[in-house]
């Protein structure tokens, strides 16, 4: 089933989305949901389940079919992966019954999309056995700073391609990432992968000139939110707590409040207004913290993350 929820496609949609395929090239506007969550296959135009490869079976890719799998968005015997150490892939088979690759070819043989997760060094190797192939599967890359162009040019120009950059909270269900198709890609690719992404998390549609700054934010953005709960953490244990319990409030606190951003709307800076009294201990630590630059800060890591992520893209 394709869903595409204006530019974004969130798991909480697509688990409670209808069941119709009459959705598919609507111009992007909000669908009427059902008050349940159900179980829904990720399936193909003619309502055929799609078939789903992986090369790379390691942490992510193994993220990605957990949650696929555990999801039910594909079945297992729809999923199949190959990886240059065997282990990694029959130990999924193993969890999960997935099928068990011996090489790219068999992956691209058997898929309909083909997930590259390899290292970036790697991907042209694969795109070479993808072409020798001699299917045209959708290939979806999620190797940082792998071009569109460069993959149209190992696979051919006629290849359907789409670029994507997730983030690690993948490994715990809470995907952000965004995703851009090629020109070769019709309404039912891009929608195919926002379904995918959107069932593991939340998956925005962007130009590909937008994902190096989606690199320098939420791809690059945990290490940052960590380093924060650890500066939290490390206040708390200055104050006079414990490490367990500093390290537990901080990590709670930071959950809570991106969990409030993203159920009320409401602007972050407005959520901070309503917690800092005239004179109080918060408006005291805020201005402790803009005395120390943390907003400029902050601002300066997504920035040079997105330099780099441009550097390495020219490479």
């Amino acid at each position: 089933l394709f869903v595409e929820f204006g530019a974004e496609c969130t798991r909480e949609f697509y688990e409670q989305a209808p069941l119709t395929a009459d959705w598919h090239g609507l111009a992007p506007q909000k669908a009427q949901q059902t008050t349940a969550p159900r179980e829904m296959v990720l399936c193909s135009e003619g309502m055929v389940p799609v078939k789903v490869g992986f090369v790379g079976a390691g942490m992510m890719a193994g993220a990605m079919i957990r949650g696929l799998v555990s999801s039910k968005t594909c079945p297992a015997d729809c999923v199949i992966a190959s990886d240059a150490y065997q282990p990694c892939v029959d130990g999924l088979a193993e969890e999960l019954g997935i099928t068990s690759g011996g090489s790219n070819k068999d992956v691209a043989l058997f898929a309909d999309l083909i997930v590259l997760a390899v290292k970036p060094q790697m991907v042209e190797d694969v795109c070479a056995d993808i072409k020798g192939s001699g299917t045209n599967p959708l290939v979806v890359s999620i190797a940082a700073g792998v071009t569109i162009e460069s993959l149209e040019g190992w696979l051919g120009s006629s290849a359907r391609v789409v670029r994507v950059m997730p983030n690690t909270p993948c490994l715990v269900g809470e995907l952000a990432a965004a995703y851009a198709p090629n020109a070769a890609c019709s309404a039912a690719d891009a929608a195919t992968v926002g379904s995918l992404l959107g069932a593991l998390g939340t998956a925005f549609k962007v130009k590909e000139a937008d994902l190096d700054a989606v690199t320098g934010l939420s791809g690059s953005g945990p290490a940052y939110v960590f380093q924060f709960i650890e500066a939290l953490s490390d206040g708390g244990v200055r104050a006079g707590l414990t490490r367990p319990i500093a390290t537990a409030l901080a990590a709670k606190t930071v959950r809570g409040a991106a969990t409030m951003v993203l159920q009320t709307g409401k602007h972050p800076g407005e959520l901070k207004d309503q917690v800092t009294s005239p004179g109080g201990t918060t408006i005291t630590g805020v201005h402790a913290l803009e005395q120390g630059g943390m907003r400029a800060a902050v601002m300066n890591a997504v920035l040079a993350a997105t330099a780099r992520s441009r550097e390495l893209g020219k490479k």
